[in-house]
């Protein structure tokens, strides 16, 4: 049949037309993929192509308040291999063995697997850089080291429990490092290389670096020099009395700023590993709770002064050795006790009836109020993980007997920064102070101060009297009572004695005491405050005032010596007794001949030196304080 001309043209143009309109979709299409998912798809075809090797972004680095560096970052590069770059995979295993030793299957193993890219571990983790260098200069092609680091901690055990570690992907675990890890960490950085899918590196693309960034470093409230002489003094506990353990806080009662705090056992962050977790799990200045004993009483004193219940020096009560409660006889310490007495003596000598009697005066309602506003039976918010909450009575079952042993620190739990910051409190002018650890978030770049942490009031809890009343009263403690070991010529310490005895499945242990002391200084401006517990001492007699009060008095004189802070003059005179090491006062030498000076009598030792016949200087300065026979030190010449 034959098709005329007419159809033969109108099926043209439907051929034109149906040409044109599929032209024109396919037009369309080749814009949208070219203009509208161009960017998209070129950037899936890079990460196909692309593979990652990482650069970990450095940790901030952690520094006292003076700047001193306590927390560094040591780098520690890590092998990266691309399987399918690895051309002799044997031989590969082999070289990688060489150098980082380890096991070699292990190796050859990782190098072989079926991934775009492989971290080579554990052998190749966190390498040395001699070793990074090694494996470099062999060439190896699809072997590549990644830039890492692991932490390094410049004073080994020291502050152990409060820096903390972190774990192999630089992430914090314990202590600081866990507490701030989200502003301690970095950001990983990369390179990124490009290959086909046979892993060959495509020429025509260049590698990308995309640099890591650094987490911020951290300025601490810590003062490395009294952290030290603290870790200097446990130490030496711990060699002469073999403790079960041992703990110390020093903190600045008018900021809450913690300046040391250490256990014992402690640990090296850097090889917390070869620990048990039983010593870096526990740091016990936060987590213990156990009876305070004795130095629990400063509450009982701050509460009843503040309510004026009691006036020290003319209110007197009998202390004949025990207290009868609710038919129950409550002893004192020392047996047969200490007769008739002023309650300002009775605080001198820690008399558990005296302050049984002074919680009876204020009553349960008074005495717990008190206990609440100075912060027990809570956490105190420092900025640690794993902080304990302590055990009080619940007041409605706070009996006559239970109202009496709670005013002199038996029956009730609280854990050892609780005391610290209590303390202050009652020390400071009545100021309860949040303790705290972090002081400024430094950028590591500009240097500048990204966050600064202030001092945080809670509430004021007594009045300004009432407080120079406590302090007085504890400086009388220490230089008149049961403190007497802890007293430091010129510094004017203030505190109290503490032995508790420990508690295990509710039942009191025979001859295993807690002994402790709570000390402060100046006890006119108070700067410092030094708690110190030492777990069940061996070979002494166990009490707070033999065993921790000298450590707690060592400890402030040589931390008020490191800050700067001045001797003061009106101390309150040691009361001695024929135990007490005498001291005198080295007379002004200054001017003499040296024939006067070995004419005269002087109960000390000379030690001169120099040409001469004149004294020009000497050491220590007149007036000065010091032990029976020690030496005093001249120098002679000529005027």
């Amino acid at each position: 049949m034959r098709v005329s001309n007419v159809t033969v043209r109108k099926r043209l143009i439907v051929v034109l037309i149906a040409g044109f309109v599929i032209m024109f979709v396919i037009g369309i299409r080749l814009g949208y993929l070219q203009f509208i998912l161009g960017g998209s798809l070129s950037d899936r075809a890079l990460e196909l192509w692309s593979r990652d090797i990482p650069f970990e972004g450095k940790r901030g680095e952690i520094v006292d308040r003076n700047g001193v560096s306590l927390v560094q970052n040591l780098s520690a590069p890590t092998v990266y291999v691309i399987p399918r770059q690895i051309k002799d995979p044997v031989k590969t295993a082999e070289e990688l063995h060489s150098i980082l030793k380890g096991n070699k299957e292990e190796i050859y193993r990782q190098v072989t697997k079926d991934e775009s890219i492989v971290r080579i571990q554990p052998d190749g983790r966190k390498i040395s850089n001699e070793k990074a260098k090694q494996i470099k200069k062999l060439n190896i092609p699809g072997v590549f080291i990644g830039e890492d680091y692991k932490r390094h901690y410049p004073f080994g055990n020291n502050l152990s429990h409060v820096l903390g570690f972190t774990g192999i992907d630089n992430q914090g675990l314990m202590g600081l490092e866990l507490f701030y890890n989200e502003n301690l960490s970095g950001e990983k950085g990369r390179v990124s290389l490009y290959s086909d899918a046979k892993g060959n590196k495509i020429s025509s693309l260049s590698d990308e670096y995309d640099p890591p960034k650094a987490g911020l470093d951290l300025k601490l409230t810590v003062d490395s020099k009294v952290q030290s002489i603290v870790e200097r003094e446990l130490d030496h506990a711990v060699a002469k009395y073999n403790p079960d353990g041992a703990l110390a806080i020093a903190m600045n009662p008018n900021t809450g700023e913690i300046l040391a705090m250490s256990n014992r056992p402690n640990f090296n962050p850097a090889s917390y590993k070869d620990y048990s977790a039983e010593i870096y799990n526990q740091n016990r200045p936060i987590w213990s709770q156990y009876e305070p004993g004795s130095t629990f009483k400063i509450i009982t004193l701050a509460s009843a002064l503040e309510e004026k219940v009691v006036d020290l020096e003319e209110d007197t009560f009998f202390d004949p050795g025990y207290i009868m409660v609710e038919g129950q006889k409550i002893r004192s310490w020392k047996k047969g006790g200490h007769g008739q007495q002023t309650f300002l003596e009775g605080v001198q000598n820690s008399s558990n009836p005296g302050f049984v009697l002074l919680g009876q005066r204020l009553g349960k309602e008074k005495l717990f109020s008190y206990i609440d506003k100075f912060g027990f039976g809570k956490k105190t918010g420092i900025d640690l993980q794993g902080e304990g909450t302590g055990i009080l009575f619940p007041l409605e079952r706070v009996g006559p007997v239970e109202l009496a042993t709670t005013a002199f620190g038996q029956g009730v739990s609280v854990t050892p920064i609780q005391q610290v910051t209590a303390v202050s409190a009652a020390i400071n002018g009545g100021y309860l102070y949040k303790p705290y650890i972090a002081k400024e978030w430094i950028d590591p770049k500009t240097k500048e101060v990204a966050i600064r942490n202030s001092p945080h009031l809670k509430q004021r809890v007594i009045s300004e009297e009432t407080s120079k009343q406590v302090r007085y009263a504890l400086e009388n403690v220490v230089a008149k009572g049961t403190g007497k070991n802890a007293y430091v010529e010129g510094y004017r310490v203030g505190g109290k004695t503490g032995t508790a005895q420990k508690v295990v499945d509710g039942k009191y242990l025979k001859n295993n005491y807690i002994v402790s002391f709570l000390g402060f200084a100046p006890a006119d401006d108070p700067q410092i405050v030094v708690y110190v517990a030492i777990d069940n001492p061996k070979d002494t007699l166990q009490f707070g005032g033999v065993v921790a009060a000298p450590i707690v008095g060592t400890i402030i004189e040589d931390s008020l010596s490191s800050m700067g802070v001045k001797k003061r003059q009106d101390q309150i005179e040691k009361e001695t007794t024929l135990l007490d090491e005498e001291f005198i006062a080295v007379p002004n030498l200054i001017g003499k001949s040296k024939k006067d000076i070995y004419q005269s009598f002087y109960d000390l030792k000379i030690d001169a030196t120099g040409e001469g016949e004149m004294v020009l200087n000497q050491i220590p300065k007149a007036g000065s304080k010091v032990k029976s026979g020690a030496t005093i030190r001249l120098l002679l010449g000529n005027k």
